[in-house]
C-alpha cells in the first residue's frame, strides 16, 4: 500500500527544490498535496505536473515571511480538503551574512522565514489536527549548519537552530495528541536554489557542483529525490512512534575528527 494513501499534505515552499521534490514523492506515494510558494508560475506547473499523472493537487500562493500568509496556507487545505494530515516546512532563505555584517532587516527576514512562518504554520496545522481527535506528522527541513555552520551564516544559523528546538519542543507537547514531528538536518543539497546562491554570494562559475563533489566525502552532493524519500517516510505511519527526532541527513558526521 502506498506509504501516504489518502493523506492530505501540505508543503510549504513546495515549488521548487526539495520542496517539489518532496510533493512529487507524496503523490508518488498515494497522497493529496498541496504546495504554497511566492511564485505561481512553478507553483502552479508543478500542480499541472502532479495532476496529469493522475493526482489531486492545490496550489497556494503565499509570501511565508509573513505570519498570517503562513496560517493562512494552512486553512487554505483544510477549507479545500477538510483536513490537514501531513506538513512539510521546507521553505527557506539562505541569503548570506556575518555576525559583523548582518544588518537588522537580514536578520528579521531569515528569522521570519526560517523560524516564524514553520511556528505559526505548525501552530495552524496542529490546531486541526488536536481540534478532530486525530493523529498526523509534521517534518521540518532544517540544516547541518544548526550546529554552528560558516561564519557568513549566521542570521541564517540563528533561525534554523530556533527551528531545531522548535521541533523537539512541539513534539514533545504534543506527544500525547499522537501528532509527530521531526526535523532532518540536510546537508549541501544541489538545488536550483543552491545553484542561484553559489553563484549570486560566491562567484560560481558552471562547473561549482563537479568542483564541491571533489571536496565531499562520497564525491556527491545529495539530491533532493533522496531527501524527498526520506521525508515520505516520516510522515507515513511507517516510521512508527518516531518524534522530537532531528536526523543529521548529511555525509559528514558530527563531532568527528580525522
Amino acid at each position: 500500500m502506498p506509504l501516504l494513501d489518502d493523506k492530505v499534505v501540505l508543503v510549504n515552499g513546495g515549488s521548487q527544490g526539495v520542496g517539489a521534490a518532496t510533493a512529487r514523492a507524496a503523490a508518488r506515494d498515494g497522497a493529496v498535496v498541496a504546495v504554497s510558494g511566492r511564485r505561481p508560475e512553478p507553483g502552479e506547473a508543478l500542480v499541472a505536473e502532479l495532476t496529469a499523472a493522475g493526482g489531486e493537487a492545490l496550489f497556494v500562493r503565499a509570501d511565508l515571511a509573513d505570519a498570517a500568509q503562513a496560517t493562512s496556507c494552512v486553512t487554505r487545505v483544510v477549507e479545500a480538503y477538510g483536513r490537514i494530515d501531513c506538513l512539510v516546512n521546507s521553505a527557506g532563505l539562505t541569503s548570506r551574512g556575518t555576525l559583523l555584517d548582518t544588518t537588522p532587516e537580514l536578520f528579521d527576514r531569515h528569522i521570519a522565514i526560517n523560524l516564524r512562518a514553520p511556528f505559526f504554520a505548525m501552530q495552524a496545522a496542529v490546531r486541526d489536527m488536536v481540534g478532530r481527535g486525530a493523529p498526523g506528522t509534521v517534518v521540518n527541513i532544517i540544516t547541518s549548519s544548526a550546529h554552528g555552520g560558516q561564519p557568513f551564516l549566521a542570521p541564517y544559523v540563528a533561525a534554523k537552530a530556533g527551528l531545531a528546538g522548535l521541533t523537539r519542543n512541539a513534539a514533545h507537547a504534543h506527544r500525547h495528541d499522537r501528532v509527530r514531528i521531526n526535523g532532518l538536518n540536510i546537508g549541501w543539497t544541489a538545488t536550483e536554489g543552491e545553484d542561484a546562491t553559489q553563484r549570486a554570494f560566491h562567484g560560481a562559475g558552471d562547473d561549482w557542483r563537479e568542483q564541491a563533489a571533489a571536496r565531499l566525502p562520497m564525491g556527491r552532493l545529495g539530491l533532493p529525490d533522496e531527501i524527498a524519500d526520506f521525508v515520505v517516510f516520516l510522515l507515513s505511519d511507517r516510521s512508527g512512534v518516531v518524534t522530537g527526532s532531528v536526523i543529521d541527513w548529511d555525509q559528514n558526521v558530527l563531532g568527528a575528527l580525522d
